[in-house]
């Protein structure tokens, strides 16, 4: 058991962080088609927003199994394994609560994404690139709260 637990937890930290590569990458993609001009004005400029529309797709659908295999295997050590569940003698797991959170908060900023990709696939973008930048900084965010919940247990 110890060793697939071991394995287990190995591999959720890497598709985590792969996933959250995604989720810090697609945002600022997301930055440069806004900077570029959705009208086909100048071949330069729609073949550019072409390009990073292509980037974004690719990078989206790379991020999905990602994000699932991080996902199943969290809820596997939390429900399979046990960890962050009530103990009698253990300390409190109101740590556990929060992290599932934020876990909610990415799943919706991936699918908030998915919206925004294909708002820009339809030329239908109203957001400045002043947006985009600080919608990048959420993941930031989320993943250094996860961060200091799941390593400093604060409650």
């Amino acid at each position: 058991m110890e060793a697939t637990y071991l394995w287990a937890k190995a591999l959720h930290i890497v598709f985590v962080t792969s996933w959250f590569a995604g989720l810090f990458y697609l945002p600022r993609i997301f930055v440069n088609l806004a900077m570029v001009d959705a009208g086909p004005t100048r071949t330069s400029t729609a073949a550019e927003r072409e390009r990073l529309l292509l980037m974004a797709r690719k990078l989206y659908r790379f991020m999905l199994p990602l994000s699932v295999l991080a996902l199943v295997l969290g809820l596997w050590l939390w429900l399979g394994v046990g960890i962050g569940k009530a103990r009698p003698d253990g300390p409190p797991v109101g740590w556990m609560h929060a992290k599932l959170l934020i876990v909610l908060l990415l799943v919706g900023y991936h699918h908030g994404c998915g919206v925004l990709l294909r708002k820009f696939e339809r030329g239908e973008n109203t957001r400045s690139h002043v947006w985009f930048r600080w919608f990048n900084e959420a993941p930031v965010l989320l993943l250094l709260v996860a961060v200091i919940l799941v390593v400093v247990k604060p409650f």
